[in-house]
């Protein structure tokens, strides 16, 4: 909240960022060594680095949301590789954001890539268009598929992390990059290199303190979990040219879109129960 504050107030909130960052580093946490047993059927083991948790369980929580959902909706992949009965076919993405990736290098770009086409030429009906992810999976450290009572193999066992440290280090690193007090530039690229390390452990810590890193790392490091739209807010490219990925605006090779979208309108049922709410601007 204090990294967006700027952007949905106009007061700049990146010194509360760096001092409430310090004190959750402080509380002890450190990184997983492994960032491919982040979003295991096991996960709830990950308690070095996960801060707060969604819990699911596939034999007493079943639900069709949450880890579920994003387990089960990649395009493509097959039960044995998820550890659930298959695929939705329903999400993938785009080049755009796979070319965030050295895959070579870079052990976080978790996709599922047999049988799909890297270039999105079709949005809508078009299921092999675009890779999908394998970053959640129902399978534990060993590889065994996650608990689960149904037979038909639907629920997953995957907690959802709703803070975890890396996240805390790319929001003090870039809280002092957009001129918060607190913090400092050693300390913020050391935070950058321990995150570049575990992602790309062959290529080396090789972190650079800019914005444009910043946004990318963060698009590296968190994708799934429910950060992208705000970053690309907070970093003027959800609505502008100055990113475009396929299918932006309707169109195959992206185009900016009004800027009313950074924004959701307030839904029709509330404003009906609730004469003093006035809409956001544009709808």
């Amino acid at each position: 909240m204090y990294l967006n504050g700027e952007v949905y107030t106009g007061t700049p909130k990146y010194t509360e960022a760096i001092t409430y960052s310090k004190k959750v580093i402080g509380a002890g946490y450190t990184l997983h060594p492994k960032y491919k047993e982040l979003m295991l059927a096991d996960n709830h083991l990950n308690t070095d680095e996960f801060i707060w948790t969604i819990n699911y369980d596939g034999t007493y929580t079943q639900n069709w949301g949450g880890t579920t959902t994003l387990t089960h909706m990649s395009s493509g992949v097959t039960g044995d590789s998820s550890g659930t009965n298959g695929t939705w076919n329903c999400t993938r993405m785009t080049q755009q954001f796979f070319a965030l990736f050295d895959t070579a290098n870079d052990v976080r770009g978790q996709f599922w890539t047999t049988g799909q086409n890297r270039i999105m030429t079709e949005l809508l009906d078009a299921p092999k268009d675009g890779f999908s992810s394998t970053k959640f999976r129902n399978k534990t450290r060993s590889g065994a598929v996650g608990p689960n009572l149904d037979p038909g193999k639907n629920w997953v066992d995957i907690d959802f992390p709703v803070f975890r440290l890396a996240e805390i280090y790319l929001i003090y690193a870039e809280a002092v990059l957009r001129g918060g007090t607190g913090g400092d530039n050693a300390t913020a690229t050391g935070y950058l290199n321990q995150i570049s390390a575990r992602g790309r452990p062959v290529a080396g810590t090789n972190a650079v303190l800019s914005l444009p890193y910043i946004i990318s790392e963060r698009g590296r490091e968190l994708f799934w979990e429910c950060f992208r739209r705000t970053d690309l807010i907070r970093f003027g490219q959800f609505t502008t040219s100055a990113y475009l990925w396929a299918w932006k605006g309707g169109v195959q090779n992206g185009t900016a879109v009004d800027s009313k979208y950074n924004i959701f309108p307030i839904p029709s049922i509330d404003l009906s129960a609730n004469p003093n709410l006035v809409q956001n601007p544009g709808y």
